[in-house]
């Protein structure tokens, strides 16, 4: 445990970031007790898969979210498990911790489906700042957690805003928390590289380097109209505030939907224009329907594109009405998309909506003289370019064949059995597919609260087998 500081008065704002550690991983540790203290590694399988989450063991040999899985298989040892994604699984044990949290303030916000801040200010029985008050508050907290959860830790820290308690909760990582208490927040803000800082992406920080800007301490030294002059208003404005610990974002309850998106990991690259366009048209009958069902029109239209090196480019244009018809909004992904160079063949396509507003509009005139905003970003590096728990749910979703409404994507399934599976045999019990190929299947048989259990091989096809439900932690092992 770690705090700094000294007792202040109780009146700034107190914010709890919480984050369960190695979430995915931790639980497929819980459900399978032959994998506790073996590295683990969760996400996409295959040989074009990407890491979700990666075990404290498996950390240790340089396995990591957004890897690339054929990275993690060569760094890792022979003994490592690697899973598909089980998202059942994780839900049941995040809305146990989210309602953990919710019993204690009625200011949540989950922001996925491990991670979730907290308004302490207004607490049922809200503790002080003075010493010793936040650290027995989160300890509890903690204890509650891994009794409910079948033994899950999180990581937590505590702030007078959201930007200083995440990262405080990434501390004392893992099972532990961190007080940073009013006052403290540009000691301990400004040593930290400039990525620390909210907002600041890849590109962000590449910038700043060129004006020797390498951290935050370096950034609350550049004036507020030099990074206006260099960002924008609003961004040059915020990082400006934002070097200063000056964070005043309230805990939202509930966030509104900014944007709908469809993507698509492909098999193996897709250099054919026609192929795309087919993919997009899909696409786009999926998305009209998800606003048809939302009660929702759009006017920004986005294409995003991956190379087989992971590169991204994403370009949108902004229309001068707003629209839920599927044809439009195809017409202008394939004009997004012919501004693309896709001779390479593109790992991933996708297409999103945004500028979401419960009014359509009538199209106006689209023929020449029709002005649009174009935005163009280029990502070159994958993992920068999204938050890296929805980079690596976002391969590990589509590359084993199931979707995940919390990063909103759309994925073809498959057929056969995937690694990590819950299955059910008819004479032998619970158990989970430990490997599968050549018209056979391979099952572990146990469960979170049994020994580590016998392992039997069978045909895929056998009538006995079926896929099964998560185990129940909270009964016994074979429990369904």
């Amino acid at each position: 445990m770690a705090a700094s500081g000294t007792t202040v008065d109780a009146s700034p704002r107190c914010i709890l970031h919480l984050d369960l550690d190695a979430f995915f991983a931790a639980v497929e540790q819980r459900d399978k007790p032959s994998l506790r203290g073996r590295p683990v590694v969760v996400g996409g399988t295959g040989h074009r898969g990407v890491v979700s989450t990666a075990s404290y063991e498996a950390r240790r040999y340089g396995a990591r979210s957004a890897m690339p899985t054929v990275e993690a298989r060569r760094r890792c040892p022979a003994d490592t498990a690697f899973l598909s994604t089980r998202f059942e699984a994780y839900r049941a044990s995040s809305v146990i911790v989210m309602d953990i949290l919710r019993r204690r303030s009625p200011l949540v916000e989950q922001v996925s489906v491990d991670e979730a801040y907290v308004d302490l200010s207004a607490a049922t029985d809200p503790p002080g700042w003075e010493e010793g008050q936040l650290e027995r508050f989160c300890e509890e907290i903690g204890a509650e957690i891994r009794r409910a959860t079948g033994g899950l830790t999180a990581s937590m820290g505590v702030a007078t805003s959201k930007m200083m308690a995440k990262l405080a909760s990434e501390m004392d990582k893992p099972d532990g928390v961190t007080i940073l208490r009013p006052g403290t927040e540009v000691e301990v803000l400004h040593p930290m590289p400039v990525r620390a800082v909210a907002g600041v992406g890849p590109a962000t920080a590449a910038r700043l380097r060129t004006f020797g800007v390498e951290t935050v301490g370096d950034l609350a030294r550049v004036s507020e109209s030099d990074l206006v002059a260099i960002f924008g208003t609003a961004h040059g404005a915020g990082l400006f505030r934002l070097a200063r610990a000056e964070d005043e974002r309230p805990v939202v309850v509930e966030r509104e939907a900014k944007s709908i998106s469809v993507e698509e990991t492909f098999e193996t690259d897709i250099p054919d224009r026609a192929v795309l366009e087919r993919e997009l048209a899909t696409m786009a009958d999926q998305l009209a329907g998800r606003l048809e069902s939302a009660g929702l029109f759009a006017r920004t239209i986005t294409v995003k594109a991956r190379q087989h090196d992971f590169s991204t480019q994403t370009r949108s244009a902004s229309l001068p009405f707003a629209t839920g018809d599927a044809t439009v909004v195809l017409r202008e992904g394939r004009r997004l998309l012919s501004g693309l160079d896709v001779s390479g063949g593109l790992r991933l396509l996708g297409l999103g909506v945004s500028g979401l507003t419960a009014h359509a509009q009538e199209e106006l005139d689209l023929q020449a003289g029709t002005v649009y905003q174009l935005d163009l970003v280029d990502l070159p590096d994958a993992a920068g370019a999204l938050p890296e728990k929805a980079a690596a749910l976002e391969a590990s979703d589509v590359e084993d064949g199931t979707s995940s409404t919390s990063v909103g994507l759309i994925s073809r399934s498959r057929a056969g059995w995937r690694t990590g599976q819950d299955v059910v045999h008819a004479e032998h019990g619970a158990g989970w597919v430990c490997g599968s190929g050549l018209g056979r299947v391979t099952v572990r048989f146990e469960g979170p609260l049994t020994a580590p259990g016998p392992i039997r091989t069978f045909a895929a096809d056998d009538p006995d087998l079926s896929a099964g439900p998560p185990p129940d932690w909270r009964t016994d092992g074979e429990s369904r």
